[in-house]
């Protein structure tokens, strides 16, 4: 059973998007279209929405929607080859508006075939893409201790990594590591302090799904190329939901916001920084009623930036 995604703060990213009734927006991840569908309510028969998503059970959900909405269109691709696939459309500097909603959605946290969830027992996969790439139960299988404790540290910002991941290389020894359950009971045993709410294997379980995703890089690799095929007054709105994610997201839009990379005290006036990008308002955060209804929501955090 998997339960419906929920897409987190829908109204206040669709808001951020200053959606123009003709423009040409995109929503880098897809998921199971819940903003897609917001933008398109606002969209005219002249408006655009592109799609991508590098999971094919989103895909096929987007090629559902494809077939019943010619504004629309979706490609089995990773957000991290946005500026292809518009060269590919001849719309570089055309784009109106771009979304992107990180981390994992509902179905596939809820899917245990999916490998996500430490709750539910299904095999180790964790790849956003089923069709590509390396599961992380083959990654743990030939690991080194130390290439594992660096994982979890970096990526899980998990105090106890070393003691975790000798658990991990000594457990693999006496049986193959292919489910879930499984894992989560090696780091349960291993831990020394859980803390409180929180499943010991929570930090553990997202620095594996964030390294055998390439997540950070792609969110890396995605930022500037958004800003390149942005049009003038464009908005780049980001959700994120843990601090790895948002600080990236954060210093790449303070850089940009202020332009070149002078001394501060180097006496150049402000507008003579070449900023790419005007930051707009505040950091956003999810309602206490929108956290009730659906916790997942509860750690997001939307940027929003509009090219200059």
């Amino acid at each position: 059973m998997t339960t419906e995604h929920r897409s987190v703060l829908l109204q206040e990213a669709i808001d951020a998007l200053n959606i123009q009734a003709d423009g040409i927006y995109i929503d880098g991840t897809f998921g199971r279209g819940g903003h897609s569908r917001a933008i398109l309510a606002r969209l005219s028969a002249r408006g655009r929405l592109i799609a991508l998503d590098q999971d094919p059970d989103a895909v096929s959900v987007g090629q559902a929607l494809q077939q019943s909405d010619a504004r629309f269109s979706i490609e089995h691709t990773p957000f991290m080859d946005l500026q292809k696939v518009v060269e590919a459309r001849q719309l570089q500097g055309k784009i109106n508006g771009i979304l992107l909603d990180l981390g994992v959605s509902s179905p596939q946290l809820d899917t245990p075939e999916r490998g996500f969830s430490f709750m539910r027992d299904g095999v180790l996969d964790m790849r956003m893409d089923t069709s590509s790439g390396e599961p992380v139960s083959a990654w743990l299988a030939r690991a080194g201790e130390k290439d594992i404790a660096d994982i979890l540290k970096n990526y899980g910002e998990e105090r106890h990594a070393r003691r975790i991941a000798r658990a991990i290389v000594s457990a693999r020894t006496q049986k193959p590591l292919t489910h879930t359950v499984q894992l989560a009971e090696i780091i349960r045993t291993a831990h020394p302090a859980w803390e409180v709410d929180k499943h010991p294997a929570t930090r553990s379980f997202q620095a594996l799904r964030i390294f055998i995703n390439r997540e950070l890089a792609q969110i890396e690799a995605v930022l500037p190329q958004a800003l390149a095929v942005l049009a003038k007054q464009g908005r780049l709105a980001v959700i994120s939901f843990h601090s790895l994610e948002d600080r990236i997201i954060k210093r790449f839009f303070r850089d940009e916001a202020k332009g070149d990379p002078y001394p501060p005290n180097f006496p150049i006036p402000a507008h003579l920084l070449n900023p790419t990008v005007r930051l707009v308002g505040k950091a956003i955060y999810p309602s206490d009623a929108e956290i009730d209804e659906n916790p997942r929501a509860r750690s997001a955090v939307l940027r929003i930036a509009e090219r200059l």
